[in-house]
């Protein structure tokens, strides 16, 4: 087995705990009642590049450890009703027509819930709505247990060049636990087959802390990854909240101790780095020539709902039942639930039910925390540059705060710089937490 690293169990107990992710700031806990004119408005006035996401909630069967916001349904003729209404909610986004965009993205749900009539159609009108690049990034999530090389040729055909696919475990003692029963070879084969179709890029996701995970068990996992060679890959943190999601009481007594996950994360970190992949920050994992390293090594990296981007120039429209658009400093979020976000859309209105738009203070405070995730530094100048302000005074209850990361090793800090250090970097959102005017003072991240 390969020897990994260990954070002492003092330091999990004080920094180890709940937090934001920071795809957003404010987190989308804090936003308030700000409405369709909001976004429509923040629309009309930007000039910016657009990014465009689409939410396919569909899932044949339902993973017991998932946390998204997914709808089970065996029958796939409710799909074309939904195709039908995130077209017309494209349509009352007539703001954003003729827009460029530079970046897609389809995500779930299993978006390949879709079969290759509904794919081609909904990409057709996105296509005749919105002026999309030559050299856009389009990208979808797959889930190697339903999708066809059918629908691979289609994906591709209509322009689709880079996939994100669904693992999680391939362990199957895991898989059985979870309920997601998806082999090595079955991933390998969708692999070959859109290697064959020269997609740009294909990426893996896992999830760490999954019941009967064991370090023997996720190593081979983590090596059985290695040899399908993806160019990134995200490993995230299993999400255990058993209140919202009741299917995860099933397996409570099997899931892995806060010291054992941390030692999961931590094993893979090392296993991932030293075979070449670049840990990009927080759960995310590249190849030295990816655009994400690329991006982080020219300070050009940017987060948001979809994690880590390379597209920081870019205003974000999303479309569908949950998703969240971010256009300028303005947020809107659709229902949560089919119901509202069909009945909206068929009276002709656009289905957001909360936003947020941000105050002078929120945008500094989003680009300190920011730069903290994406960067792990953040230099003064830079931000007193853009806000005209003096870091220090702005930030004084800030610093002190942080002096306690700093005797602790997790921070450096000067009179230019804050520098997240080598062992900071698993706790970096409570470090950015630091700076969140809407957290508790002193509490902080579940980092690892």
């Amino acid at each position: 087995m390969t020897s990994h690293l260990q954070l002492s169990d003092d330091l999990l107990d004080r920094y180890n705990r709940p937090t934001p992710r920071y795809t957003s700031y404010p987190p989308a806990p804090h936003w308030g009642d700000a409405g369709p004119a909001h976004l429509i408005g923040a629309l009309e006035k930007s000039t910016r590049p657009l990014s465009v996401y689409m939410h396919i909630p569909f899932c044949e069967r339902l993973c017991l450890y998932c946390g998204c916001n997914v709808i089970i349904n065996k029958d796939h003729s409710a799909a074309d009703a939904y195709v039908a209404r995130l077209i017309a909610e494209m349509d009352l986004l007539v703001a954003a027509h003729g827009h460029r965009v530079n970046q897609v993205h389809w995500g779930g749900g299993t978006p390949t819930y879709l079969d290759c009539r509904q794919i081609t159609e909904l990409f057709n009108a996105l296509r005749t709505r919105f002026c999309l690049d030559d050299n856009a990034e389009v990208s979808i999530e797959i889930d190697p247990r339903v999708t066809t090389l059918e629908q691979l040729v289609t994906l591709r055909s209509a322009g689709f060049n880079r996939l994100s696919v669904g693992v999680q475990d391939f362990d199957p003692i895991v898989q059985q636990a979870v309920r997601r029963i998806q082999p090595f070879a079955m991933t390998s084969e969708l692999i070959e087959q859109a290697r064959s179709l020269n997609f740009d890029s294909i990426n893996l996701d896992l999830i760490y802390g999954l019941p009967m995970q064991t370090l023997t068990s996720f190593e081979r996992t983590l090596q059985q990854v290695l040899r399908l060679s993806p160019d990134r890959i995200a490993m995230f943190s299993y999400a255990h909240v058993p209140s919202l999601k009741h299917q995860q009481r099933s397996f409570e007594k099997d899931l892995p101790t806060e010291s054992e996950k941390s030692d999961l994360f931590l094993m893979g970190l090392q296993t991932l780095t030293s075979h070449g992949y670049e840990h990009i920050g927080l759960d995310h994992f590249a190849r030295p020539d990816d655009p994400l390293a690329i991006a982080r090594a020219t300070g050009s990296l940017h987060r948001n709902f979809q994690g880590y981007t390379t597209h920081a120039e870019t205003d974000l429209i999303a479309l569908g039942v949950s998703s969240i658009s971010h256009v300028g400093n303005t947020y809107a979020q659709n229902y949560r639930e089919l119901a509202p976000y069909n009945n909206a859309i068929d009276e002709k209105r656009l289905p957001v039910f909360r936003g947020y738009v941000m105050s002078a203070d929120d945008e500094i405070r989003a680009a300190v925390i920011e730069s903290v995730l994406c960067n792990r530094v953040v230099r003064k100048l830079d931000i007193q540059s853009a806000f005209s302000i003096s870091f220090d005074d702005y930030f004084g209850f800030e610093l002190d705060r942080l002096s306690e990361f700093q005797r602790d090793d997790l921070v450096e800090m000067d009179s230019r710089e804050i520098r997240v250090t080598d062992v900071g970097r698993f706790f970096v959102r409570s470090i950015a937490q630091v700076f969140d005017a809407f957290a508790p003072a002193g509490v902080a991240s579940k980092a690892v």
